[in-house]
């Protein structure tokens, strides 16, 4: 009896999820689409979803083809039964389609990474001719490289940015930090602070806390070792090669790994709720605190917040605090003011809501930090901008 009851409840959940999925249907999806070349997963998607990450809810899964779950260019993609969609494989003699068009990421998931230290990393000391800088077909001298064999390549890297973030205990709102490095991995005194949503809030706080989440590592340039350590020397020789930037004395080196990231993901939900506030952006790629639609953003938070490549974040600027001068013309404070120590309710002043900005997919996840595509948006997206659940309507 027990085990009828928990079948006919498992049959009742699948249509709920199968009839809510349905429900985001695109008003003009195609009964079928064949998978054309420089197509995107999340192109396709949106082809038959008002919402794309709700994909993996409707996607029905060929058991009869390998590796089911990749779409190659050829295929036939159809709605099938309970408005799930179906494959039918093609020649499938072309490589995979990915979910974003690997071109805007491809840097991002070869020469970035964020790591927790640096400075026990094998370092340059030296460069051919005393040079002050050196390039492609040049030699660099390395310390820290015993024992690695001759033939290993090898990238360089130097620190360009250090991510923390503030939790302040007065009114538990939380503050993404950038601070940019310069070429030895020391700070330079300029820094990307939530455009100073919470700076009165931390000169206010009696016990804020900090907490560090990551270097961000730039790949400069590869190597390869040609000449290990020998006798009245002790450092090892690495030949330059001739794609890359200009290596300094003090860069870092780390072994070349074989594609150490993702290229095959499904757009999706987050797989775990998240503190209010907690996810935000810290970086924008390329530009001083705002992007657009195809932007990277570096986001506060990685894998230790289960989150992982493909999840789908919606973009949200904060809600400000309008001061109400009605009562009191005196007040001091300036007509808008980022959220602070002190409430709408005890000032008596107006909070607006928060304002939509657009929806952002992660790519390449650390523990702490993860990189995204800024994927589409009303208006810019800036550093400090909340990340909420991609369906959230507040």
């Amino acid at each position: 009896m027990f085990r009828k009851f928990r079948t006919v409840l498992a049959a009742a959940a699948f249509i709920v999820v199968t009839y809510a999925a349905a429900a985001e249907m695109s008003g003009t999806h195609p009964d079928t689409y064949v998978v054309k070349r420089g197509d995107t997963l999340w192109d396709i998607s949106g082809k038959f979803l008002r919402k794309p990450w709700l994909w993996p809810e409707i996607w029905q899964a060929n058991p009869q083809i390998k590796n089911p779950h990749l779409i190659y260019p050829g295929d036939v993609i159809s709605l099938a039964y309970l408005d799930r969609v179906a494959l039918q494989p093609g020649p499938r003699q072309e490589a995979p389609i990915g979910a974003i068009p690997l071109s805007d990421i491809e840097p991002f998931l070869k020469n970035l990474r964020v790591t927790d230290s640096f400075q026990d990393l094998p370092r340059v000391v030296g460069l051919e001719e005393d040079r002050l800088r050196s390039s492609g077909g040049q030699l660099v001298y390395t310390a820290g490289l015993e024992g690695a064999p001759v033939g290993q390549r090898f990238a360089i890297v130097r620190p360009t940015l250090r991510y923390t973030q503030t939790r302040f205990v007065s009114n538990g709102r939380y503050g993404t930090y950038k601070e940019d490095l310069d070429f030895r991995g020391k700070r330079d005194g300029s820094q990307t602070i939530d455009w100073d949503r919470n700076w009165n809030s931390a000169a206010l706080d009696t016990g804020p806390q900090l907490e560090f989440l990551g270097y961000e590592l730039a790949q400069v340039s590869v190597g390869t070792l040609t000449r290990g350590v020998v006798p009245g020397s002790n450092v090892s020789t690495l030949a330059l090669e001739g794609n890359g930037h200009e290596v300094r004395v003090g860069d870092r080196l780390i072994p070349v790994e074989v594609q150490p990231y993702d290229l095959q993901f499904f757009p999706h939900v987050p797989k775990v709720p998240q503190p209010e506030g907690k996810l935000q952006i810290a970086a924008v790629a390329s530009a001083l605190t705002s992007g657009g639609p195809r932007d990277v953003v570096a986001i506060s938070g990685g894998s230790r917040e289960g989150i992982d490549n493909g999840t789908v974040f919606s973009i949200w600027r904060e809600g400000s605090h309008i001061v109400d001068r009605q009562h009191d013309p005196e007040d001091s404070r300036p007509t808008a003011t980022r959220p602070n120590t002190r409430t709408a309710k005890d000032a008596g002043d107006f909070v607006l809501p928060d304002e939509y900005s657009g929806h952002v997919m992660v790519f390449r996840t650390f523990e702490k930090v993860s990189y995204g595509l800024v994927m589409e948006g009303t208006k810019p997206s800036r550093v400090g901008y909340q990340l909420k659940h991609p369906d959230a309507t507040y």
